[in-house]
């Protein structure tokens, strides 16, 4: 308790002293100062308990936006900063963590107990990007870093005519505005202790595609066939020893796997596609039609992966053909894994596109073989 008092006495009277630096100075004083009586009045360093408090706002800074400020208009794709139409105060979430135990019996000396109270903060907002409708967002960067959409919950809405009010919106503040024509998105909780518990700086990428080609586009060959488990839906990762690892399947910030992110983009940028050929590789071993064996191949040996084991036609990568090298690397992509070319089929057909089955052959006959030249 005393540590609370002297903090908030050390800081009025260092703010009175010195302004904002003295105020800092004193809370760190008073804090310090206080911690000493409370471990005394408590049975000092060999008894009681010892109450940590983590960084707390004491205020926070309103968030504002520019009025009367243009609402661009954009085509094709480009970086825009937006502008703050709606947010609520910082939810702070307070986490009390406790170590140690508290003393015994009155004969034996008492253990001390720390008790940590954490204080996490959360921002609700809605930004304006531009005037709609727009076909999606692409990247998002916070304070200038890219920004992992699947550990936030941002809500798109595209600018249409059909569009409705946000849930959370109207859940604050009853009746809402639908802001019909303009693109906008929502963070729901955004997790501000990355940015020093403040708002970051949000940047995104927007893609408007202009109407002509793509809406006349009806089907798609989706490539690149020759990927182990780029098909996946998902996450794969290919384990490196020694608690490291790296992924298969993700290359992106904006959905669990490329896949999902590369067929979502699809969709938004051409959404009368119908039908999509899905191309599945396999390898050729002779240019020679009569001794031409055609297998699944891997691109490397010995791989070792979770989230899916590489696996065709009851062939596993012990037992496949390994695809030749070229400057140290694999010159191919290996064969879809079957569990990967499943869960593709499934995914598309959920979306109500068409499927093609496309088998395609690929001739791995490297440089410098030993195979008579037809």
């Amino acid at each position: 308790m005393a540590t609370l008092v002297l903090q908030a006495a050390g800081a009025a009277l260092g703010s009175a002293v010195a302004g904002p630096v003295g105020a800092a100075v004193g809370r760190a004083l008073g804090g310090i100062g206080g911690a000493l009586i409370d471990q005394a009045w408590m049975g000092g360093s060999g008894g009681g308990r010892r109450f940590v408090q983590g960084p707390r706002l004491r205020h926070v800074d309103g968030i504002s936006a520019s009025e009367g400020a243009p609402v661009p208009r954009v085509y094709g794709r480009v970086r825009l900063g937006g502008q703050i139409i709606w947010a609520t105060r910082f939810e702070e979430q307070v986490e009390v963590s406790r170590r140690g135990k508290d003393g015994g019996k009155s004969l034996q000396p008492r253990a001390q107990a720390t008790i940590t109270t954490h204080y996490a903060y959360f921002a609700n907002l809605a930004v304006a990007l531009c005037e709609g409708p727009i076909s999606f967002v692409r990247r998002v960067w916070a304070d200038g870093k890219p920004l992992d959409l699947t550990t936030v919950a941002m809500r798109v809405y595209p600018g249409d005519e059909a569009q409705g009010p946000d849930p959370l919106l109207s859940a604050r503040q009853g009746a809402t505005p639908a802001y019909r024509g303009t693109a906008y998105v929502v963070f729901e909780r955004l997790p501000l202790g990355d940015y020093g518990n403040r708002l970051p700086q949000l940047t995104f990428e927007i893609v408007r595609v202009v109407e002509g080609l793509a809406q006349m586009i009806r089907g798609v060959d989706l490539i690149p066939g020759a990927t182990e488990f780029g098909y996946h839906t998902t996450p794969v990762t290919r384990l490196l020893g020694y608690g490291s690892s790296a992924s298969e399947n993700r290359n992106q910030l904006t959905h669990g796997t490329d896949f999902t992110a590369s067929v979502s983009a699809l969709q938004a940028c051409c959404p009368n596609v119908g039908s999509v050929a899905l191309v599945s590789t396999w390898f050729g071993t002779d240019l020679r039609a009569g001794d031409c064996r055609i297998k699944p191949g891997v691109d490397r040996a010995g791989k070792l992966t979770a989230g899916d084991d590489w696996r065709v036609a009851g062939v596993g990568r012990d037992a496949a053909h390994v695809v030749s090298q070229s400057g140290g690397r694999a010159a191919y992509g290996g064969t879809p894994s079957d569990a990967s070319i499943r869960a593709a089929i499934a995914d598309l057909k959920g979306r109500g596109l068409s499927v093609v089955f496309y088998p395609f052959v690929m001739m791995d006959v490297p440089a410098g073989n030993a195979l008579p030249d037809p």
